[in-house]
């Protein structure tokens, strides 16, 4: 019964976690607002315990700050931190990209081209927010090919503190159709199975994106909230 009573706390204790964490992902929950423990009880359904758990993994992971008599809150990521998590992105992602160039399999490269064509399409009507989608699906598959397990848990969880900026990004005027020729090259790197023509796509890409976010820093740029 004891094993059977952990079994259970863990279950309540993953499931809540992931619930907690796509709620701050999808912006449910905003930069800087405090995560009351009453309230996340009776939405998600488990325990005080099991809260507190949750809000430990999460702070781990950087999405939340535990202040001593103050509770917890969402993160908030300054500008300058995101530049620096996105070039440690830039590293990471660029060995993945390699070792996804070869370990690649005709049925992936083959998917790895339909993301792409209908990113294009994406781009082409306007579909901003489906561009948006398909880009995670893209970087998405690309760790999936690579299998590099290390990597891919530390890409994730960066990735999780900056996915708000990512979209927002996406969302800017003419981004997407900046970043879709560098996808384009990304795919045909890791189908023609070149590793370094796809690790330096992949930094070059990812190299465009802390530009961008530089510029936000300037007078006048209107960074705002990203």
């Amino acid at each position: 019964m004891a094993a059977e009573n952990v079994a259970g706390v863990r279950t309540g204790q993953s499931g809540a976690r992931d619930a907690v964490r796509t709620a701050i992902l999808n912006g449910e929950f905003l930069p800087g607002e405090r995560l009351v423990e009453a309230q996340l009880i009776e939405r998600f359904g488990v325990s005080r315990f099991n809260i507190r758990l949750v809000l430990q993994d999460l702070a781990g992971e950087g999405l939340v700050e535990i202040h001593r008599n103050r509770g917890a809150q969402v993160r908030k990521v300054s500008l300058a931190e995101t530049i620096e998590i996105t070039q440690v992105r830039m590293v990471l992602e660029g060995l993945v990209a390699a070792q996804a160039a070869t370990r690649v399999t005709e049925e992936q490269a083959s998917e790895l081209d339909e993301i792409g064509l209908l990113m294009r399409r994406a781009v082409e009507s306007g579909e901003f927010r489906r561009y948006s989608d398909l880009n995670q699906r893209l970087h998405g598959l690309i760790r999936a090919i690579a299998g590099h397990l290390t990597a891919d848990r530390l890409i994730g969880t960066l990735r999780a503190q900056l996915a708000r900026h990512q979209f927002m990004l996406s969302l800017l005027p003419g981004r997407p159709q900046v970043s879709l020729p560098q996808h384009e090259r990304i795919i045909a790197a890791i189908r023609e199975r070149d590793p370094k023509e796809a690790e330096a796509a992949m930094r070059d890409h990812i190299a465009s994106v802390i530009e961008v976010l530089r510029t936000l820093d300037e007078p006048g740029s209107g960074s705002g909230p990203l």
